[in-house]
């Protein structure tokens, strides 16, 4: 039987990397851990492939890898559309409107000029009803019709919420509420194009929870270092570069996961010809703060439960590798963690061949699908992880250092891989090839109905 129309098995279908079962999807939204099950909220257009009719889409995995698409959680309304925000638990703090929801999202009321206004849920996050009849919680701010993307989170230290708005180019907003009802102006943060999409979060440094820093960035990933005290964050580093692929945008972290910051983003701009749906989000990453040669940076790795994905492995260690021999010649797949460690030598380098595309290390400079960065070997060596799926590949460098996110449509059909050294021989500390399997196989019968819903306040909104 012919599966490569099945829902969840197209051909360009990406196999553990999430995507909406159709139509269109971007920009993370609503991030937050609750009841057991981590909580991805999405722009989505569930009429069409293009980008419009903006509604939250919504998904739940127990584990980060195995997604299941619920009915859309919050629709336009009043002639707005809905764009991007976030999402609390709020069981421990009272909630808006004066009941006890345990989950309370707030998102930009795209209806010019835009304002924030939020909903809640008393149901884990089924249905959803809109704060104070829709109104705007916080209204436009005067900089600019379009200022977006209220990041919200507690602040445990000053005993407040804390929302983070994008009001003009280079230009954030900081407020503050005791009730998620009531947000008073902090402070302003001025940063050179600073665009849309503001996250903020604190991370240790070098795993020591007495040096501890702050981490301010926009949709690109350019970001800051800084303190923050409930009221103000000021810089004290930066900006600088997060992801230097080609598909990496509107990134965000999951609220209420205790010591772990993780991070997923859109993978803005790959192509899926004649697809049901259209873009793909990037693989979650847990983030850290790691002292290197040119200071402290943000590193990013891929979440630990990937290996719940593990199927076949490949190893092989302790070898020198000369040119125009391939080691991995006897290994094939089409979804894939590939992990690396590799001496130069003399000045060499070395490549890591896949569907017909390469990420190469040559002269301190890895590069991936047109993109570069420099990476000089640490005591020695080079350190890889590549993750491929069929429509994306994800590299990071000397465990997170640097990270490469870029989709791509396969030129080969091949699913066998190469390693080539270049020019010289290369010595292999160690290569480790594991198969995924796919996050889909229990997917595939597609969302859950809605749930019924329970009275809720005057005034209210059922979505």
């Amino acid at each position: 039987m012919d599966t490569s129309q099945q829902p969840y098995a197209e051909r360009y279908r990406p196999q553990f990397h999430f995507t909406a079962r159709q139509g269109w999807l971007n920009d993370p939204n609503g991030l937050v851990f609750s009841d057991g099950e981590y909580h991805l909220f999405f722009q989505h257009n569930p009429k069409g492939n293009e980008w419009g009719n903006i509604t939250w889409g919504h998904a739940v995995s127990p584990d980060l890898l195995h997604w299941h698409q619920l009915p859309n959680a919050i629709e336009p309304y009043e002639g707005g559309t809905i764009f991007s925000g976030s999402a609390v638990v709020t069981s421990r703090h009272g909630a808006a409107d004066g009941t006890e929801a345990r989950m309370v999202a707030f998102f930009t009321h795209a209806k010019e000029p835009f304002g924030q206004a939020a909903a809640h849920s008393t149901d884990r996050g089924r249905t959803w009803r809109l704060c104070a009849g829709g109104k705007d919680l916080v209204p436009n701010q005067g900089q600019d019709p379009g200022e977006r993307d209220p990041r919200v989170f507690r602040h445990e230290p000053s005993r407040m919420w804390i929302m983070v708005l994008w009001v003009k180019r280079g230009v954030v907003r900081l407020f503050n509420s005791e009730d998620l009802v009531t947000w008073r102006t902090a402070s302003d943060v001025h940063l050179p194009d600073f665009y849309e999409c503001p996250d903020l979060f604190e991370l240790p440094v070098d795993g020591d929870q007495e040096r501890r820093l702050w981490v301010l960035h926009d949709a690109g990933f350019q970001y800051w270092l800084g303190t923050f005290d409930g009221q103000t964050f000021s810089p004290i580093a930066g900006p600088f570069r997060g992801d230097l692929g080609s598909h990496f945008y509107a990134a965000q972290t999951w609220n209420n996961t205790k010591d772990r910051v993780i991070q997923i983003a859109w993978m803005r701009g790959g192509s899926y010809p004649d697809m049901p749906f259209n873009q793909q989000m990037s693989f979650p990453c847990e983030l850290s703060l790691r002292t290197l040669r040119h200071g402290v940076r943000v590193c990013r790795n891929p979440v630990k439960e990937i290996e719940g994905l593990y199927a076949e492995q490949f190893a092989l260690e302790d070898q020198t590798i000369q040119p125009r021999v391939n080691p991995l010649r006897s290994v094939s797949g089409s979804l894939l963690d590939i992990e690396l460690e590799v001496e130069p030598l003399e000045a060499g380098g070395f490549s890591v061949g896949f569907h017909g595309e390469t990420v190469a290390f040559e002269q301190n400079t890895l590069t991936c699908l047109g993109k570069s960065v420099e990476l000089a070997p640490l005591n020695g060596a080079v350190h890889l992880r590549i993750l491929v799926d069929r429509t994306s590949v994800e590299v990071f460098g000397n465990r997170g250092e640097v990270s490469l996110t870029s989709c791509f449509l396969p030129r080969s059909d091949q699913t066998g891989l190469t390693f080539e050294a270049a020019g010289a021989p290369v010595y292999l500390r160690y290569a480790a090839v594991r198969k995924l399997q796919s996050i889909w196989e229990e997917t595939c019968t597609g969302p859950s109905p809605p749930q019924p819903v329970t009275d809720g306040p005057a005034g209210s909104m059922r979505m």
